[in-house]
């Protein structure tokens, strides 16, 4: 052969890097991690994201998922934040048990906890949440959060992700029993998200709290309703379960005590906040000035505080114009 037969050696080395991205990129995009199920009861399992916000760099898993595995079939309890960990979830599920999947039950809509949804509706499972949830579809804010997460966590959300809408609306508290276990679904809403709901196995003693409780992290609050959300962290220590699985964070076996970093946080952000409005102190002035070293060492602090804090800010000025 004649040296004018091979490629130039630069030419060489960018066909080498396209076939290898080539061959790599579609493993990259569905999924690179391999969830590992925490099992906390005989029926119950969850997985646990990262401690800090999603970002691309941890695929947008910073959010916990949970199953229950009864008799017959598989109850899942939200669906994480993109739709390869949808796919990483089922995967995981899969190694645990191969029944079929019946339903999945949203705790609240926020994109971290429903993204992965569409690959349980592909497994047939029926999508159960709280009619509370609608709102998010017609208000604009769930075209508005896709468009943010399709340019921070690409390539983990693009342009082909769809937003999956639940398939039952629920109005309240239910109950129901799947496959020899009994469940109890208990509205507690509006306090993080305007359709927070809880699930609760009663034969393991497990409830699963969603964003009612963030562990090991500050909570994200933003526009929530604070007051209503002390109220519900209230009623959810009054229920004494054995296990709490968190939305975020590691699972709970002591309700009380764990409960307290969002209690303490949430009411210190009302105190500051409070006095702000009621001396009439700009928000930036009242934020510069507030104390904030008991929480700035926890995962979350620089990148959620200071819209937490103007959220509480612009709900407790409404609340002050209602009295």
């Amino acid at each position: 052969m004649t040296r004018g037969r091979f490629l130039p050696r630069p030419w060489l080395r960018v066909i080498v890097a396209l076939a290898v991205f080539t061959i790599l990129a579609p493993a990259a995009r569905a999924g690179a991690l391999e969830l590992q199920p925490v099992r906390v009861s005989p029926h119950a399992w969850y997985v646990q994201g990262d401690s800090g916000m999603a970002s691309a760099a941890n695929q947008g898993f910073n959010s916990n998922a949970g199953f229950v595995v009864t008799r017959d079939s598989v109850v899942i309890i939200d669906a994480l934040g993109t739709p390869p960990l949808g796919e990483a979830l089922l995967a995981a599920i899969r190694r645990v048990s191969d029944k079929p999947i019946r339903r999945v039950i949203l705790t609240h809509y926020h994109a971290d906890h429903f993204y992965g949804l569409a690959a349980f509706k592909a497994a047939g499972a029926e999508v159960w949440a709280h009619r509370a949830g609608r709102e998010y579809f017609t208000s604009g804010e769930a075209a508005a959060r896709l468009a943010q997460r399709q340019k921070d966590l690409f390539p983990w959300v693009d342009e082909h992700t769809r937003l999956v809408e639940a398939d039952r609306w629920l109005d309240g508290d239910t109950r129901f029993e799947e496959g020899g276990l009994h469940f109890r679904v208990s509205f507690l809403g509006p306090a993080h998200s305007s359709e927070d709901l809880l699930v609760g196995v009663e034969e393991d003693g497990v409830v699963f709290c969603g964003d009612i409780l963030f562990a090991g992290r500050i909570p994200f609050v933003g526009s929530a309703d604070s007051r209503r959300w002390l109220a519900a962290i209230d009623v959810l220590a009054g229920l004494k379960p054995q296990i709490l699985v968190t939305g975020h964070g590691a699972h709970s076996t002591d309700a009380g005590a764990d409960l307290t970093l969002t209690r303490d946080y949430l009411l210190y952000l009302r105190e500051q906040m409070g006095r702000a409005v009621d001396e009439m102190i700009p928000f930036d002035e009242a934020y510069a000035r507030t104390d904030w070293r008991r929480f700035s060492k926890i995962p979350a602090f620089e990148a959620a505080n200071r819209i937490n804090a103007y959220g509480t800010y612009l709900t407790l000025e409404r609340e002050s114009l209602a009295k």
